[in-house]
């Protein structure tokens, strides 16, 4: 007999698109297994109509799919919510794949033929952010940089130098990102700490991910020549504004 104090843990929602039915099949079982709602789908239109209709935690998409593959499935949905985790299944292990797939937005990789297990602890390290602690400097909204004025809130960077004016719409990831330097301007930013507050694990493919992120950073901030993110070898990055730098000299 319960005791009115019981509470039932709400299922975590996976949205599973995998045009061959066997292997979805197969997966989705071991992810019900495992406590999670999986509802699979095998093809793009199939598993946007479901998203639609649908709430969810996490989406898992194959990337060769008929109809629609996961890349335009995956920039559809990156429309309507900006930080739904997206993962990608994948025959393929081109590199051209992996970057496109992170400059979509994913979350994490995974190459067929894979270990079960390995995928249910990207899933739970993905999921795992949603929990984490809250920052400190969450109170920190607005930046200065060199020309550049950050409004971390509407994801704006905007350069002023005389009357010229410049704005930038970032996603949610070069937004964060652009603020953790911020927070660290001219310090280094370790790369394990911006890969586990942002991406929730630090790997190989968290960290090629990173690295696609910091190259567009630099390419918003190139027009101010004062500013340059470095890299510091085996440790992290550093976020440098020269005027600033001489003036603490």
């Amino acid at each position: 007999m319960h005791n009115g104090q019981t509470m039932i843990a709400q299922k975590q929602r996976i949205l599973l698109v995998e045009d061959d039915q066997n292997f979805g099949d197969v997966l989705r079982s071991y992810l019900e297994m495992h406590d999670y709602d999986v509802v699979l789908e095998t093809d793009g239109d199939a598993g946007l109509s479901s998203y639609k209709k649908g709430e969810f935690d996490l989406c898992i998409f194959d990337v060769m799919m008929p109809k629609k593959d996961g890349f335009t499935l995956a920039k559809e949905i990156r429309e309507r919510d900006s930080e739904m985790p997206i993962i990608f299944l994948t025959a393929k292990a081109m590199k051209e794949d992996v970057l496109e797939g992170f400059k979509i937005g994913a979350d994490d990789y995974i190459t067929k033929p894979f270990n079960s297990e390995e995928l249910l602890l990207r899933i739970q390290a993905i999921l795992k952010r949603s929990q984490q602690k809250p920052d400190p400097n969450d109170d920190i909204k607005e930046f200065e940089i060199g020309k550049f004025h950050f409004n971390y809130p509407l994801r704006i960077l905007t350069y002023r130098d005389g009357d010229e004016e410049v704005k930038e719409k970032l996603s949610p990831k070069e937004a964060h990102l652009l603020r953790m330097f911020c927070l660290r301007k001219n310090d280094v930013l370790p790369r394990s700490e911006a890969l586990t507050r942002i991406w929730g694990e630090d790997n190989y493919f968290t960290a090629r991910s990173m690295d696609v992120f910091v190259t567009k950073l630099r390419k918003y901030l190139k027009l101010d020549s004062n500013i340059e993110i470095v890299n510091i070898h085996g440790n992290g990055f550093q976020l440098l504004v020269a005027d600033e730098v001489e003036e603490s000299k």
